[in-house]
């Protein structure tokens, strides 16, 4: 019996102990797999969220404002890994694609700033473009009332520049004046300034003139070129004047256009400026300016004066044909015009027809705009005012007269296209 017990409690001590070598292995198994897990665990949770913060890095770059979308994504990022799963390539590409569609809509963003401030640096122009403007357009159906306005505007815009315009033909009367315009014909103001005063000088009157020998008169009026068909209006006229008119000129534009030589032209030039009556001069630079302006589309002289009339007061006439005259004398020419010195560029459709860099611009400026002599040897105060320098009279020599003209004397011939002499109309 005492056998059987000792077996039993032997047994017994045998289980025992195997039993606490099983709970300890089953402990120490514990251990190692919490260890296993926890190790996993942190190294599938440290490698994502770098992951989800390199892919995150470039949108906070792009837009910095987007922190809480990037925030979400990575999260997103963490419980996947968390839950043992690895996050599958098609979720990744999403994601890459709502990042560049915000870097790209974040790009068109940045767009229109930067064309708005590039559109802000042109409208304040710096030094080197101050002078450079873009032409004004009309509107290709521009109302009659819109052509008026911008007609006196240009206008005004002349008067302001030449306060001091004036007839460019030197006189003392109207029968100087009329003889001087008709011999104009073909020829420059200047030429014909240079001329006049040994024809008056022998001839002061009507009756005079009309009495002359026509080879002496030929022989003055040479300088002026064609001077035998000149020869041949200037003392017809005169006769005129002297059978019909008791040799005085008359003040109406029926009665002038009547005598030999004297057209519209030159009728309205001595009504307006010998008689104080308004007409519109159109010669050739008015001709090609109001073109230009697009005030009229006729190239018929009297269509022009009709269109041009309705477009200002009659008050306003004399005066206009000055303007326009002296700036198309000056500024703007027929070949080149001087585009980046003209003063009312901001208000000409015709913009860039000509030289537009100031510099450049600037040396194709005639008569007192370049510092040049002008086209009367005896122009009025107020053109002396203003910086104008008078014409040397015919064949002057010295710095005055070959500034002027080296054409004053008769062998110099015609003037060269360019010179202030030329294109005067």
């Amino acid at each position: 019996m005492r056998s059987s017990a000792g077996a039993a409690g032997k047994a017994v001590g045998v289980a025992a102990s195997e039993m606490a070598a099983a709970a300890k292995k089953a402990a120490v198994a514990k251990k190692a797999a919490a260890a296993k897990r926890t190790a996993k665990a942190g190294a599938r949770k440290s490698v994502p969220v770098k992951a989800a913060v390199k892919k995150a890095s470039p949108v906070e770059k792009a837009a910095p404002a987007k922190g809480a979308a990037s925030a979400k994504r990575s999260a997103s990022a963490v419980k996947p890994a968390s839950a043992g799963r690895a996050v599958p390539a098609e979720k990744a590409v999403p994601a890459k694609k709502s990042a560049s569609a915000k870097q790209a809509v974040s790009t068109k963003k940045a767009v229109p700033a930067a064309k708005k401030s590039v559109s802000a640096q042109q409208a304040v122009p710096s030094e080197a473009t101050a002078a450079r403007v873009a032409p004004a357009q009309p509107p290709r159906n521009e109302s009659h009332t819109a052509l008026v306005r911008r007609a006196r505007r240009i206008n005004r815009g002349l008067a302001e520049v030449y306060p001091y315009a004036h007839p460019e033909l030197d006189f003392e009367n109207p029968f100087q004046l009329v003889v001087a315009t008709v011999l104009s014909a073909q020829t420059t103001d200047l030429r014909v300034n240079q001329t006049t005063p040994a024809l008056f000088a022998k001839y002061p009157t009507p009756e005079d003139l009309a009495a002359a020998n026509p080879e002496e008169v030929e022989e003055i009026l040479r300088p002026t070129g064609f001077f035998r068909a000149k020869t041949k209006s200037v003392m017809g006229l005169s006769k005129a004047l002297r059978d019909d008119f008791g040799g005085e000129v008359p003040g109406r534009l029926e009665d002038l256009v009547k005598l030999p030589g004297v057209g519209r032209k030159t009728a309205f030039v001595v009504l307006g400026n010998a008689f104080g009556r308004p007409g519109i001069t159109v010669d050739t630079h008015f001709q090609r300016l109001v073109r230009r302006w697009k005030w009229t589309d006729e190239k018929e002289p009297e269509k022009i004066e009709a269109a041009v009339g309705a477009l200002f007061p009659k008050s306003d006439w004399t005066m206009l044909s000055h303007h326009v005259i002296f700036h198309g004398r000056r500024i703007c020419h027929a070949r080149k015009p001087a585009c980046g010195a003209c003063p009312i560029a901001p208000l000409c459709p015709a913009y860039g027809e000509g030289e537009t860099d100031p510099e450049k611009a600037t040396k194709l400026l005639k008569y007192e705009k370049g510092g040049f002599p002008g086209q009367r040897l005896n122009p009025p105060q107020a053109y002396l005012d203003a910086g104008g320098i008078p014409a040397p009279p015919l064949g002057a020599t010295g710095a005055t007269g070959a500034a002027a003209t080296g054409a004053g004397s008769p062998a110099a011939g015609p003037p060269a296209p360019g010179s202030p002499a030329q294109g005067t109309g």
